[in-house]
């Protein structure tokens, strides 16, 4: 009976209202459904073009997959990012009064160096709270962008690999050459153990270790191997994450 006099009372409603009421909710009712359907494309577009979102709880998502594009363009059947796209972003995010938090994350296997440290020295300055989480990996030149964040995290089987700097193409063998890998290497370094919990000297250990990776060197640590060399602050997954970067944010 309820529900018949509801509906009673609903058309009866609409039966007496002035024309103009109606067509007035009808013209609403339907710019509010095309300004949906406007942000949904805007976001499917977003996604597909930039792997980025910005959520309903004012949260940037941010994606760092595949291989880190340099100067140089890589294959097009390569999955990259690319540092030209996320720096602006960044800066983006840090002015816009829309966002309050950002969340990265990360699947890649490393790729500039150079480009690298640009886009872990941009998330490391910006003002607003960040969270990272690592999933598949984030190897070489991404273990600094996943430690540049406020609070890091990697999912149980996630894994990061730490190992020297190295160099396709020619190489010349001289000093110069010795100096400048390590010139290098020593950023990395450096920028590492001030934005975590490792040790410098240990990193460098972990990076010249000879009894892991098949014929190179370097260190794959996996899951709570990384908490515990202190490089992530805690293991974990997106409902931790998100749950994080709430409370840094203040809600």
């Amino acid at each position: 009976m309820n529900k018949i006099y509801q509906e009673y009372r609903e058309n009866g409603a609409a039966e007496n209202a002035m024309p103009g009421q109606v067509n007035e909710r009808t013209d609403s009712e339907r710019k509010n459904a095309e300004e949906k359907t406007d942000r949904e494309r805007e976001q499917r577009e977003a996604i597909r073009d930039t792997g980025e979102l910005t959520l309903h709880g004012r949260i940037h998502l941010l994606t760092v997959i595949g291989e880190i594009e340099g100067h140089d363009c890589l294959p097009n059947n390569s999955k990259t990012t690319k540092y030209e796209h996320v720096l602006p972003k960044l800066a983006a995010i840090e002015d816009s009064p829309d966002i309050d938090g950002l969340l990265i994350l990360l699947n890649t296997v490393g790729g500039d160096v150079e480009a690298g440290l640009a886009i872990a020295e941009m998330i490391a300055s910006l003002s607003k709270p960040t969270v990272s989480l690592v999933l598949g990996g984030s190897h070489s030149i991404g273990v600094p962008i996943a430690v540049s964040t406020d609070y890091s995290f990697i999912v149980r089987t996630g894994t990061m690999v730490i190992h020297p700097v190295r160099m396709s193409g020619t190489v010349i063998g001289a000093p110069q050459t010795y100096d400048y890998f390590k010139q290098m290497q020593d950023r990395i370094l450096g920028f590492v153990s001030e934005h975590s919990r490792a040790d410098r000297e240990r990193l460098e250990e972990l990076m010249l270790d000879t009894g892991i990776l098949t014929k190179d060197l370097g260190t794959i640590l996996v899951g709570k191997e990384a908490v515990r060399e202190g490089l992530i602050n805690e293991v974990g997954g997106i409902g931790q994450a998100f749950q994080k970067l709430y409370e840094l944010m203040g809600r």
